[in-house]
Parts: structure tokens; C-alpha cells; sequence
């Protein structure tokens, strides 16, 4: 690759952990660039959904994606996703949506066409990249490498919450129960599964709040850097 991967930050693991509110205070922090790859897959998958693919053919998926306008604006406390110039941000943290991502995602053809997207994202001074296979695939060379994970039950509170916050109704345990299966799609799956790097930090966020997670990775950073 081209880009100086020393100055990419990687932050790995299952959806709910809390991986898109923490690398968006990390690359504040830092004064870097922004990759909410899982946001990417999402809008994929929403487009796929927009065009009626068969989810479960891999080239009428990947024919989908050959008109992909996406981009991303900040936000206060996510970034904003957009689809063909439209803010998407409610369509795509949808369960359903979610669900679609993670099964168009075992696709090589999908994450082929993906790939060269997320490595684009790469500017100076730096880039945080957050989602599922950053350290392993996209950034295999990065310097500084997390695993940031929770349990299933401690997730499905923290999407419960974010969607009643937008006024999505959801039962909690349908949610777990759809989390876990997720995490098991993602881990079995043969193309980039769900696995921390073998020179990643792995932290476990279930007892921990957002600033907490923040500040060890500040420090951990900082350790690395100096």
C-alpha cells in the first residue's frame, strides 16, 4: 500500500460495543480521519435493499453496488451517512438493515468492491478505523491495533436504548437473540471473520463506560507512540 499505515488507529469487533462513539473521540483527540467501515456495509446493504437484490445471490448483490454514491459528514457525536445525497442515518442503524449487512458481507464479490473504498479513506495526518476486520484485511499494518467487544446482553441494552432514543420500538430479548446470531454469522464466516488481531489490545467493554474505554486507549496510544 501507499498510505504510511504507521498513523492508522484500528478498533475491531462486534456491533454494540461501542466502537463508532469511541473512534469518533479518538480521532478528535488525535486530529485524524474518520472509517466507520460498518456504516459502509450498512449503506451496501441498504442500497441493495433500495434496488431489490436477492440478498442471498452474491452477483445480483455485487450488480447492485455498481452506481454506490455514498458519503460521510460529521456529526456531535457520530458521523452522518449518506446514500445517493440522502441522510440514511435511521435507515441503516434498523435492525433489519444491520441483519442484511452481516449477510451480504460473507460475499467476497461484496467485500472485494468494499475493499479499495475503505483504504481510500486514508489522508494524513492519520486515520481511526472502526469495524470487523480493520486490523486483520484493511489495515493489516497498522501501528496501533483494539478488539473492542461486550457481551451480548450488555449490547442489546445499549441498542435498545439508542433506537428508543429514536423512537424505534424494539424487544430487548428478540435483540439479543439477534445479536448473537449476527456475532456467530460474522465469527463462521470464510471470508475476514470477526477475530481479533494477533497484535491487537483486546478490551472488554461490558463494565466499562465510554470515557473509561477512551482513556485506556488514549494511554495505550500514547505508550505506542512515544
Amino acid at each position: 500500500m501507499t498510505q504510511n499505515e504507521s498513523y492508522v488507529v484500528t478498533i475491531d469487533g462486534p456491533g454494540g460495543s461501542g466502537k463508532g462513539s469511541l473512534a469518533l473521540r479518538l480521532a478528535r483527540h488525535l486530529g485524524f480521519h474518520l472509517l466507520d467501515s460498518g456504516a459502509i456495509y450498512r449503506l451496501a446493504a441498504l442500497k441493495a435493499l433500495r434496488e431489490d437484490a436477492d440478498l442471498n445471490d452474491e452477483k445480483s448483490v455485487v450488480d447492485s453496488l455498481s452506481d454506490f454514491n455514498i458519503r460521510f459528514e460529521e456529526g456531535d457525536e457520530l458521523s452522518i451517512p449518506y446514500l445517493d445525497d440522502e441522510d440514511v442515518s435511521s435507515q441503516i442503524r434498523l435492525e433489519s438493515t444491520a441483519d442484511a449487512a452481516s449477510v451480504i458481507a460473507v460475499y467476497p464479490g461484496v467485500r472485494l468492491r468494499l475493499l479499495d473504498r475503505q483504504r481510500q479513506c486514508f489522508q494524513s495526518p492519520g486515520l481511526v478505523a472502526d469495524g470487523r476486520d480493520m486490523g486483520t484485511v484493511v489495515f493489516p499494518k497498522a501501528r496501533i491495533k483494539f478488539f473492542l467487544y461486550a457481551s451480548p446482553e450488555v449490547r442489546a441494552q445499549r441498542r435498545h436504548k439508542q433506537l428508543i432514543s429514536m423512537g424505534i420500538s424494539v424487544n430487548i430479548a428478540q435483540l439479543e437473540s439477534e445479536i448473537s446470531e449476527r456475532d456467530q454469522r460474522d465469527r463462521d464466516r470464510s471470508e475476514s471473520p470477526l477475530v481479533p488481531s494477533s497484535d491487537a489490545l483486546v478490551v472488554d467493554s461490558s463494565l466499562l463506560d465510554l470515557d473509561q474505554v477512551t482513556e485506556l486507549m488514549i494511554s495505550h496510544i500514547e505508550e505506542v507512540i512515544q
